[in-house]
């Protein structure tokens, strides 16, 4: 089952539930999905990396406006968009651990050949795609920056 089917059936579970907070935050990602199928030069299919890429970028948004509700001293606003965030995050992938990340990337690093800072570009297009939805982008680039000094 992909990750359009599951968050589909999870909608129901939702719905018997009367769990609104939850139902809400999945009926807008069945949304987002349905957004990605049909736009143009979509080919009328999700996969599950590009659903990935969907929830990433929609969890980012909800921390976001939370972050700004909290600045704005609207807290009930906040802990929605949190609880909202939440959900979200259920169907992301595991998210790694600093020892993961810095393996992952030591080893993509020895795949591509980069042995200075000056060679983050080509290290950072492979880590990107391969670390999708496992961890934030700014992580990875403090990591990568790290490791290609002291190379």
């Amino acid at each position: 089952m992909d990750l359009f089917e599951t968050v589909s059936a999870d909608i129901k579970s939702a719905m018997l539930a009367k769990d609104k907070v939850r139902l809400q935050a999945l009926r807008g990602i069945k949304k987002e999905f349905l957004e990605a199928k049909t736009a143009p030069g979509s080919d009328g299919t999700l996969s599950d990396e590009a659903a990935t890429k969907v929830l990433v970028k929609m969890a980012k948004q909800r921390r976001e406006s939370a972050r700004i509700y909290q600045e704005q001293n609207r807290p009930e606003l906040a802990e929605t968009e949190l609880a909202e965030c939440a959900v979200i995050e259920e169907y992301l992938p595991k998210p790694l651990s600093d020892e993961e990340l810095e393996a992952a990337l030591r080893k993509i690093i020895a795949e591509t050949g980069a042995t200075s800072p000056a060679e983050m570009g080509k290290v950072m297009g492979v880590a990107t795609k391969a670390l999708a939805g496992k961890a934030d982008g700014r992580a990875i680039s403090a990591k990568v920056k790290q490791l290609l000094a002291g190379a």
